[in-house]
């Protein structure tokens, strides 16, 4: 395993971490609580020492099985992630009845982190994140929850998801930011001007959709016909056509190298993301224990400027898209 320094944060952590959307039984294909967290023990034996979770993965679910992955591990040697402000578990959506809300006032801010610090079994959350700006509360009043949480010592650093330039920096009127996590993959480079604004500045980055959904592990020859609830439907459109054929194209490339170096295409897949200079960590989810220890092998090598060059030949070529809905 690599590990990068977190400046801000002041700390090393792994350059991939354990995603953890898929395991929150929320579309991803079968998912059991028995692989999930097997998926999660092979990742943390394989040297991942950061895992990222929300409230808004499973409503709660997720967190409730992180919270039994991490029993019986050193919590001292784990950093761990969770999130509030956008879930069907804010006190706005407990007072409206709408379902999924988006609530940044200071009480849900503490609300959540009781909530959260509850399902998953601890008593302090390493990085927690806003998961999506409340435009209708103020940010000062987000951040000054998150102030509040740090000083009582459940929460250590502070991170925004989703969050734009100017959004950041209101933040950091109020209190450090530690962290940033954009959306960042092959497929989908709208944040790649944030992450190295961020980065210059000491905030690190943890990037999710890592790999594009699955799309950029060679699991996906032909577009796929997923499930109803399946997140790929909405979230990443790139898994529909004409935008899949060009993805491919890019995927050829990979399958080249991967070749070329006797590897998984998944393997090429981590190393692009992780050997970006403005990405500090990355998020890759996980079902299974195979598919972590796969992507963890990705580390006991280095794809090599030339082919770095080549696959962002191939993205320049074919990849005209940013390929992420985050209306929501």
């Amino acid at each position: 395993m690599r590990y990068k320094h977190f400046r801000n944060a002041n700390v090393d952590v792994s350059a991939m971490a354990v995603g953890t959307w898929p395991i929150g039984d929320c579309g991803y294909g079968t998912v059991t609580e028995k692989d999930s967290i097997e998926a999660i023990h092979a990742m943390f034996d394989n040297g991942v020492n950061m895992l990222d979770t929300a409230p808004d993965y499973g409503v709660g679910h997720s967190e409730t099985v992180v919270g039994k992955a991490i029993k019986g591990y050193d919590r001292s040697k784990i950093f761990l992630a969770t999130k509030c402000c956008a879930s069907a578990l804010t006190l706005k959506s407990a007072r409206t009845g709408r379902g999924y809300c988006r609530d940044g006032r200071y009480e849900d801010v503490l609300y959540e982190c009781e909530q959260s610090l509850r399902r998953l079994g601890t008593d302090y959350i390493d990085f927690y994140f806003v998961h999506w700006p409340d435009v209708d509360t103020p940010f000062s009043e987000t951040m000054e929850a998150m102030k509040t949480l740090k000083q009582q010592g459940k929460i250590r650093f502070v991170g925004l998801s989703n969050f734009n330039k100017q959004q950041v920096l209101e933040c950091e009127k109020v209190v450090k930011v530690d962290v940033l996590q954009p959306p960042f993959s092959m497929v989908v480079r709208s944040s790649e001007d944030l992450m190295k604004w961020a980065v210059q500045r000491g905030i690190d980055t943890c990037t999710y959709g890592s790999l594009g959904g699955g799309i950029l592990t060679g699991a996906f020859r032909t577009a796929p016909d997923f499930e109803r609830r399946d997140p790929r439907n909405f979230f990443y459109p790139f898994f529909r056509e004409p935008s899949f054929g060009k993805v491919m194209k890019v995927v050829d490339v990979l399958d080249q190298i991967a070749a070329e170096v006797g590897k998984p295409v998944s393997q090429v897949a981590v190393n692009w993301q992780t050997q970006q200079p403005h990405v500090s960590t990355a998020l890759c989810g996980v079902r299974t224990a195979a598919e972590a220890v796969e992507n963890c092998g990705a580390f006991e090598w280095e794809l090599t400027d030339a082919q770095i060059q080549a696959i962002n030949a191939a993205i320049a070529a074919n990849l005209d898209f940013d390929g992420a809905d985050r209306s929501r």
